[in-house]
């Protein structure tokens, strides 16, 4: 038996084998880099979409922390955004979980401004039917641009319902459980913070915002 061929043979598929490793390992390393960065200028955009513009010039990615509230706000911690200008408090802007929408849990992003009232809402990810509960989407309605400017006074505190439930708030034609669920979520939002006050900005940030924007289903 030609020994010296059949090793040369185990060298070179070995030395295939070490460097179709390393290339997957190089490539990863590479994609998951670029995937990182590109999922913080999606987050930068969707912050920016619901702040006063030119009112901020800190960077709330990484002046974030996390809150625990699963009663107000749907999940066991809740990461919470800060917006100053210089020293000054300008937002906060929350990632609740709306727990009882019609086909699974809802992420949101929240601003509530220092004067209480809504900067703006949008939907992080969702698993509503498409065709009537996905129109929580800014592709598919402007529904969810009516949330900004509202606060816990205005609409008043009773109000704050869809008006098949005697509310101010439009449903959708043939699915009202989706727009309720967020309704009552922002409500709640809104409520934490007005009870949290000046206390989401004295304490220290927590960690980088750097997981995932959306989940599953992205709205743009």
């Amino acid at each position: 038996m030609k020994i010296k061929p059949i090793l040369l043979a185990a060298f070179v598929l070995s030395a295939f084998a070490v460097s179709g490793v390393a290339l997957v390992v190089i490539t990863q390393t590479v994609m998951a880099d670029r995937i990182a960065e590109n999922q913080r200028q999606a987050m930068e955009r969707k912050l920016a979409a619901i702040l006063p513009a030119g009112e901020s010039d800190n960077d709330p990615l990484t002046d974030t922390i996390e809150v625990s509230a699963r009663e107000l706000l749907g999940a066991d911690t809740t990461r919470v955004y800060r917006v100053r200008k210089g020293e000054a408090p300008v937002a906060v802007i929350l990632e609740p979980v709306v727990p009882d929408g019609y086909a699974g849990p809802i992420r949101l992003l929240v601003s509530v401004l220092t004067d209480g009232s809504v900067g703006g809402v949008r939907v992080l990810s969702h698993h509503e039917t498409p065709g009537l509960g996905d129109k929580i989407e800014e592709a598919k309605s402007d529904w969810v641009y009516d949330f900004a400017g509202t606060s816990l006074g205005d609409p008043p505190l009773e109000r704050w319902a869809v008006k098949r439930d005697g509310g101010d708030f439009d449903q959708f034609t043939g699915a009202t459980i989706t727009p309720r669920a967020i309704v009552k979520a922002v409500k709640n939002t809104l409520i934490y913070v007005e009870q949290q006050g000046e206390r989401l900005y004295e304490q220290p940030a927590t960690q980088t915002a750097t997981r995932r924007t959306t989940t599953d289903q992205e709205a743009s």
